[in-house]
Formats: structure tokens, C-alpha cells, sequence
């Protein structure tokens, strides 16, 4: 029978702390890390020379399907009971609301360097230390909001804009492509600065600290956000049912893709599945 994954906003106070107890726990049994260093791994950009699977690429919304069903699987093997929340931040805007709470993610970091220090993954708790960056930090970081920068949250009209879009993915499938679901959910855009960032890289921005750059899975926000990222690939997947991922065949010889980006039969690294057959996920989980 599916599972539920639930809106953040809606969990109990006792659901809440079994999640996190779960995760403190796949932390303290060292997968964590293992996570961490797998999103580093993947985590290459257009200007770089290979495969492409995680990001600036099609594959950038299987991959991370996939990344989540890992991590619950990790934590439902704690309680049978978890699964990983989503946080609708279209909706829960403010640096106070959830999931920013004591009884969930804690809050923002504090002024003099970013530092975390409420909350269940506040190092100075003992439970959550940063082992695996791109920083010689040990505390976890956020920059909620960038006060000095200030930049907001993505918004409804947004997310619409992405999920209108009929194409799941065009060419030249990477951060350049403007049209297709993908990467108008992935947000890159064109110009500089924080008007070039849309939805999900929006977000990354917003939260700060952590959560800019390959590491960002080191703060427990990545998979709510993922979460939620992910729910919409499914409400585009019902809203667009004749849909399917794209490229259905891989760029041939010559072509500039070729060899860089993971066709809908092709096995998506590093798991032994297809972006094919992560389309359809009913049968493991569902959203509330």
C-alpha cells in the first residue's frame, strides 16, 4: 500500500518528532553523509565536461525522485511510521514560520556567522555536525531571506508558470533551456543576479548558508524542499497526462548533448533505474 507524504504544515506534534528522531538517527549511523557526498558527486554544471544527471539537465527531477525514496527508505527502516514532509513555501513565507520552528527545523542562523542555534539540528544540541562540505564549517548555516540582500520567496504565479508549460523538457536540455517544465521548476533563468533564479533555485537562495551549493543536502530543508519540488512533477504529470519525460532517445554523435544528459530508457547514475520507470511512482507514495 502507498504512504502519505504530508504538507509540513499539517504534521502533529508527535509526527514532527518522529521524523526527526529518524533523522538524527540515519545521521548518527553515518548515511547521512553518504547522502551528502552523493548530491556532491552529481552535482556538476553545464560548463563541466560529462554526464550531466542531477542538475542543469532533464534528469534533474527523476534524479532527485529518486535521491528522496533513498532517504525515506533510510528513515522508514528507523520508524515505519516517517515520511519526508513537504514545505509549501508558497505559502509558509516568513523566517518564523514553519518549517523554522524548535519542534522542527529550527531557525535561522544568527548574525555574526550564519550559525544555527535552535532547533534539533543546532550543533550546539551535539547531534548534527557538518562532516562532509565545501567549507571547513562544522554548524549548520542559513541566511533566511538574505537580510543584507534581501530576496523573496517564490510565489504561486511562479509555480503556475512552470506547471503550465505542456513540454516536460527541450532542447538544448540545460540551464539555457527556456521553455519545458524542468527547467522553469529548476529555475535557471537568464540575466545576473537574483532575478535570473526561479523556483527551486530561488528557494536554495532564499534559505542561504547550507543550502548554496553541492552540499546543501546537509541541511534537513533540502528534502522538504525537495519534497515539494517533487509534488509538483506530480500535479504536472496529471495535469499534462499525454506528457512523458524528455528526451525519449539520446542526442547522437556530433550532437553538443551527446553523452551529457540521460535519455528516458537510459539508466540514471548512479542507481540501476530509468527515468521511464521513476515516472510513475503511485504504487510507493502519494501526496496528501
Amino acid at each position: 500500500m502507498a504512504y502519505v507524504r504530508k504538507d509540513a504544515g499539517t504534521l502533529t506534534r508527535t509526527e514532527m518528532r518522529r521524523f526527526v528522531k529518524a533523522l538524527l538517527e540515519v545521521k548518527r549511523r553515518g548515511q547521512y553523509d553518504e547522502f551528502v557526498r552523493t548530491h556532491i558527486r552529481y552535482f556538476s554544471s553545464d560548463g563541466e565536461q560529462g554526464l550531466r544527471a542531477a542538475h542543469m539537465a532533464p534528469s534533474f527531477l527523476p534524479w532527485h525522485r529518486r535521491f528522496l525514496l533513498d532517504l525515506e527508505r533510510a528513515l522508514r527502516r528507523v520508524d515505519s511510521s516517517v515520511t519526508v514532509p513537504y514545505w509549501d513555501w508558497t505559502r509558509d513565507r516568513t523566517t518564523t514560520s514553519l518549517p523554522w520552528t524548535a519542534d522542527l527545523l529550527g531557525g535561522n542562523g544568527r548574525r555574526s556567522d550564519h550559525q544555527v542555534m535552535t532547533g534539533p539540528f543546532a550543533h550546539r544540541e551535539g547531534h548534527w555536525t557538518i562532516k562532509v562540505g565545501v567549507t571547513e564549517e562544522v554548524f549548520l548555516t542559513r541566511d533566511l531571506g538574505r537580510a543584507r540582500d534581501p530576496i523573496d520567496l517564490p510565489t504561486k504565479s511562479d509555480l503556475e508558470w512552470a506547471l503550465e508549460d505542456p513540454a516536460y523538457d527541450v532542447a538544448p536540455w540545460d540551464s539555457t533551456a527556456t521553455r519545458g517544465l524542468r527547467n522553469k521548476l529548476e529555475g535557471w533563468g537568464t540575466g545576473r543576479g537574483s532575478a535570473s533564479w526561479h523556483n527551486h533555485n530561488r528557494v536554495h537562495r532564499w534559505v542561504g548558508g547550507a543550502m548554496l551549493g553541492g552540499a546543501s543536502v546537509n541541511d534537513p530543508v533540502f528534502w522538504l524542499h525537495h519534497a515539494f519540488i517533487d509534488l509538483q512533477w506530480y500535479r504536472w504529470q496529471r495535469r499534462h497526462r499525454e506528457a512523458r519525460y524528455l528526451p525519449e532517445t539520446p542526442p547522437g554523435p556530433g550532437e553538443e548533448q551527446h553523452g551529457r544528459i540521460v535519455a528516458r530508457h537510459q539508466k540514471l547514475p548512479p542507481w540501476d533505474v530509468t527515468p521511464d520507470e521513476l515516472e510513475d511512482v503511485g504504487r510507493i507514495y502519494r501526496y496528501a
